[in-house]
Formats: structure tokens, C-alpha cells, sequence
């Protein structure tokens, strides 16, 4: 009898620290945001980001967490200057139309390296942003290696096609493609004119005003207000 429930306990308890083991993991996944579209009034540029969610296997905390780089004080200025730059959670409207790109599982201590290396982008020296050089994508290919992945060539203000670039030399990491969204669920894609006094970006790339008044970028204006983070 003894024998015989041991014979049925043993593989139970072994099947339930496997399932364990497989759940408690963060997964990270790798996002950009083409830009060209307009929410509320805002023109959204285009921006790269990460999104991590999973469990920390030593301690059964919950990860939640999203992260991209953008500039503390954006206007035309970056486009002849450097800034200071800030590390924070991407805005909503970002993250509801964001493309996934890469994704892979990380052991805690990846975890806690991409972790700290976030917070080293917060710092005097991490946080200096550079339009055209240092910018979203730098951010998010910096992460990219600390997780262990290869990064397509920089610097870059493609978002996407970086992201695409890197994902193809990280083919276990690619993400899977989705079936796509009904027609009458998709966002629509509304292109707004360039401020006539700001030399206008690439389409598909990163741009000096992340958060432009439709209406004023129709006049040839820019707001000075807060923005949404961007690349």
C-alpha cells in the first residue's frame, strides 16, 4: 500500500515542480509603433519599446513592466542639439497599436540586468538623447544584448525596420506572426502635413515633436505641451 501510493505521489509532485518552473518566468517581448497616426487630436511618431510580464522564479514576484526612451523636452530644437532624456512607460496609445517583433523568456538574472540597465539610461550619463543617434532604438537595442540577442546595425530612426532587422537575425527569438485584425477593428491611418518651419522627418521614422495638434501642424505650428513618449 505504501508502495503504491508513493508510486502515485512521486510523479505528481515531480509533473507539479515542472509546471512551476515553467510558469514562473518573465517574458520579454520587443515592440515598435509606426507612427502617422493621429489619437485624439495627437500625432503619434513613431517609437520602440519593451514590455516584460512573467513571475521571478526565486521569489514569485509579479513583473509587469514596460520601458522606452524619449526626450525629456521634445521640440525642433533636437533637431540641431542633444537633450536630456528619460526613461518611462510608454503612453497607452502606443502600447494598444504597438507591433511585437522579438520575444524570449529570461532566467531572473537576465531579469535584473535588463533591469538595472533601464535605470542606468536615468542617469547623468545614460541619459543624454541624441535625435538621430541615441534615441529609442539605441535604448532598445542596449537591452536587446543584455538579453542576449544580436542587433541590426546603428544608429537608425526606423523603429520597425530596425526591429524587423534584428529580428531576423534572432530567429528563435522572432515573433510569430498573428492572424491579422478584422478590417473594421484595424485603427485607422491618418497622415498629418509637417510643420512648415520644422524640417520634416522620414516617414516611418523618428521625429523631433512627438505630441503635434492636428490642427496646428495644419497651420504650420507645433505645441509646446507635454509629450507622449516617443522615440
Amino acid at each position: 500500500m505504501t508502495r503504491k501510493l508513493f508510486g502515485t505521489l512521486v510523479p505528481a509532485l515531480l509533473l507539479s515542480l515542472i509546471a512551476g518552473q515553467a510558469w514562473a518566468e518573465v517574458t520579454v517581448t520587443f515592440y515598435a509603433h509606426p507612427g502617422a497616426r493621429v489619437r485624439g487630436g495627437y500625432l503619434l511618431f513613431p517609437h520602440a519599446y519593451v514590455h516584460a510580464e512573467g513571475t521571478v522564479d526565486a521569489t514569485g514576484e509579479a513583473v509587469d513592466w514596460s520601458a522606452g526612451f524619449t526626450a525629456r523636452n521634445p521640440g525642433p530644437q533636437l533637431l540641431f542639439m542633444r537633450g536630456g532624456g528619460v526613461v518611462e512607460e510608454p503612453d497607452a496609445r502606443y502600447v494598444d497599436e504597438g507591433q511585437p517583433f522579438l520575444e524570449l523568456t529570461v532566467d531572473d538574472a537576465t531579469w535584473h540586468a535588463l533591469r538595472a540597465r533601464a535605470e542606468w539610461w536615468n542617469t547623468p550619463e545614460g541619459s543624454v538623447y541624441d535625435l538621430r543617434r541615441r534615441n529609442c532604438i539605441t535604448f532598445i537595442a542596449d537591452l536587446a544584448r543584455v538579453a542576449g540577442l544580436r542587433t541590426a546595425p546603428e544608429p537608425s530612426m526606423k523603429p520597425g525596420t530596425f526591429l524587423e532587422a534584428t529580428a531576423a537575425l534572432n530567429p528563435a527569438a522572432a515573433w510569430r506572426a498573428m492572424p491579422p485584425l478584422p478590417a473594421e477593428t484595424a485603427p485607422p491611418v491618418v497622415l498629418v502635413p509637417a510643420p512648415v518651419a520644422v524640417e520634416p522627418a522620414t516617414q516611418g521614422s523618428c521625429g523631433p515633436d512627438r505630441r503635434t495638434s492636428a490642427r496646428q501642424a495644419e497651420q504650420g505650428g507645433v505645441m509646446d505641451s507635454p509629450a507622449i513618449s516617443g522615440c
